[in-house]
């Protein structure tokens, strides 16, 4: 059986000293434009040989701190400011940040469920697929921006992975904590099939998330941590000359499943606790009041683990199966 070949094209060079800014031309025939095509942004910025930094944001379409930081990068750095190569593509899933949803309005497809991608699959596959076998193997150092969108809020952090090999780990806990996030956080993927995340980490690179605020908005704060931590982590990678921007963080664990709160009716949401402040395993952090009725006590959410609530539910309702709250664990740094 032929290989099938992924229909990306960029319109500029990688390989070529510069900066360049361009797209990734993924054909896309519509009612609207029959041999139409998504221009995904891409910005390409290098010079001479050294290591690569792949940085994205809109993985998620409604989430904005990546995207703004990476927009102010693309027109602030400079190749005599570099030595190797920066590429830097702000909306990874381009059709769902043009819509402002999570998920792509072509297909439906969340871009960070669905990897490896497809060659020959739908356009959010195909956008999987390009990342996987084309520009990730380019990276040795890879920053992806997530926020909590307009379902989810947390306190801002950048986060690394619990992964097999002590080594590799390390490297990445090391890039995370030069990112310099309020918060650092070390944590165990509940479910991590399909992930941007696993598909880099399998190639064995550097990879540094986060978690910066949500609500489907953004603030100067977190701007200014995405900013900031994307400039620290390409001096740690030594891409950027300079100093890394040392500010104090607190580092967080978030080991196991009981660092988890879903609900388990639909109602209105009362949160008990606010982001970054202490809880206590059993101490009621939320209670969720019927919809249909007055009159009735509501159930109440307990903590299950000792530490900070770190990241909470965003609109006022929720229906069952929601993540209501994130707990982490205070650690020694």
């Amino acid at each position: 059986m032929t290989q099938a070949i992924n229909p990306i094209t960029p319109t500029i060079p990688f390989d070529q000293d510069g900066i360049h800014h361009g797209y990734l031309r993924l054909p896309h025939s519509h009612d609207g434009s029959a041999w139409g095509n998504l221009m995904i942004p891409i910005t390409v910025i290098k010079n001479g040989d050294g290591p690569t930094a792949l940085l994205t944001g809109a993985n998620h379409g409604d989430e904005y701190e990546g995207p703004v930081a990476l927009q102010n990068l693309a027109v602030s750095l400079t190749p005599e400011s570099i030595t190797g190569r920066v590429i830097i593509v702000p909306y990874m899933n381009y059709p769902a940040f043009r819509a402002a949803k999570r998920t792509s309005p072509i297909d439906g497809g969340n871009m960070n469920r669905i990897f490896p991608g497809k060659a020959d699959g739908t356009a959010t596959q195909k956008i999987a697929d390009y990342f996987e076998h084309h520009l990730v193997p380019m990276a040795d150092l890879v920053l992806d921006f997530h926020s909590g969108g307009k379902t989810l809020d947390f306190v801002p952090f950048a986060a690394c992975h619990r992964l097999p090999d002590a080594e590799h780990e390390a490297q990445c806990k090391a890039a995370m904590m030069a990112f310099n996030a309020p918060y650092s956080m070390t944590l165990l993927e509940i479910d991590n099939v399909g992930m941007y995340d696993t598909a880099v980490e399998n190639q064995g690179k550097v990879f540094v998330s986060t978690e910066l605020s949500g609500g489907g908005s953004i603030s100067a704060k977190t701007a200014g941590i995405a900013m900031r931590g994307a400039r620290n982590l390409l001096i740690h990678g030594g891409i950027l000359s300079g100093e890394i921007n040392h500010q104090p963080t607190v580092v967080l664990d978030m080991p196991d499943g009981d660092c988890f709160a879903f609900a388990e009716t639909e109602g209105m949401l009362e949160m008990m606790v606010d982001l970054g402040e202490p809880v206590e395993k059993g101490q009621a952090i939320a209670q969720i009041w019927p919809l249909d009725r007055s009159g009735v006590m509501p159930q109440q959410v307990l903590a299950k683990q000792t530490g900070i609530l770190a990241g909470r539910h965003f609109p006022g309702l929720v229906a069952m199966g929601d993540c209501l709250a994130v707990i982490g664990i205070i650690q020694e740094a």
